[in-house]
């Protein structure tokens, strides 16, 4: 990712936009009694203190290796990608529940106010989004956020509906139930990331064929077997390689760096595994399988 895409300026403003929705909203859900406003003002608030903590770990993400982090930074935004999206999680469940809440008690909605401040709030929310884009599709911790903001956004477009359902027929029940389809829909987005970060927090493998790297390696001619092979992410756009090869007894040592450079340029072009560590052996684990 071009993190000169995301700088704090940007932050700045994403984060100043979300203040001011959030005021707007609820002094408008409160004077217009809907729940949608009030919804998409909570998601608001959160989503300040989300871009708050992406910035941060964006920032620190981009710190250089030392000796206390040989691997570098970069989980420090994997990290603020699953505390966002857990948030919105909960955020979004509890206004599910409001919701149906709304649907068994129906209250009076001034469909015109909540009409002003839908607009208001979409036209913010869609700025933010905009802002954000650049960076969501090869950053979780961005597109944590990113997805935050069109949460909002969404919410937005909802209310507005709404409203339009309110104003014409008094639908009032129109105002919970949008709430509940956006919040199902954002569910199954926040449960994704979530799940992409748990994956590489718990070191799983990436969605690499083994058996294709095995092969892929197994071409070069002085390669005899690979095993002890182990792959997991640093974030999502570094993948890491370590595996044991068994060479020919006829191969010297001064052989080996050749090996490793063709091992690792054949990797990284067809696997984009970006980091490749290789321990050469002649007879030792030629037992082994190739995860042993």
């Amino acid at each position: 990712m071009d993190h000169e895409k995301v700088t704090g300026k940007r932050f700045f403003y994403v984060t100043a936009l979300n203040v001011i929705i959030t005021i707007t909203e609820f002094i408008g859900g409160f004077f217009s009694g809907s729940l949608g406003l009030i919804s998409d003002a909570f998601h608001n608030l959160e989503d300040s203190l989300s871009i708050v903590i992406s910035f941060v770990a964006n920032v620190i993400g981009q710190k250089k290796n030392d000796v206390q982090k040989t691997f570098g930074y970069k989980r420090a935004e994997i990290l603020a990608a699953f505390v966002n999206s857990i948030i919105l999680v909960v955020i979004t469940v509890i206004m599910v529940f409001e919701s149906f809440r709304r649907l068994s008690q129906p209250q009076e909605i001034n469909g015109r106010l909540m009409m002003i401040v839908s607009i208001i709030g979409l036209l913010a929310n869609f700025i933010s989004m905009w802002i954000l884009f650049a960076g969501s599709k090869d950053n979780l911790n961005i597109k944590a956020t990113f997805l935050h903001m069109l949460s909002d956004t969404l919410s937005s477009v909802g209310v507005f509906v709404a409203s339009i359902f309110v104003i014409l027929f008094n639908w009032i029940w129109v105002d919970p139930l949008i709430t509940i389809v956006i919040a199902l829909w954002l569910l199954k987005e926040a449960f994704s990331v979530v799940f992409e970060t748990i994956n590489i927090l718990m070191e799983a493998s990436p969605k690499i064929d083994l058996d294709a790297v095995q092969e892929a390696i197994l071409t070069v001619p002085e390669i005899v077997k690979v095993h002890h092979v182990h792959v997991w992410m640093i974030d999502e756009n570094h993948i890491m390689l370590d595996a044991h090869i068994n060479v020919k007894k006829t191969c010297n040592v001064s052989q080996l760096d050749s090996i490793y450079d063709v091992v690792d340029k054949m990797l990284n072009d067809k696997f984009h595994i970006t980091h490749v560590t290789l321990q050469a052996e002649c007879s030792r684990g030629l037992d082994n399988s190739l995860i042993d």
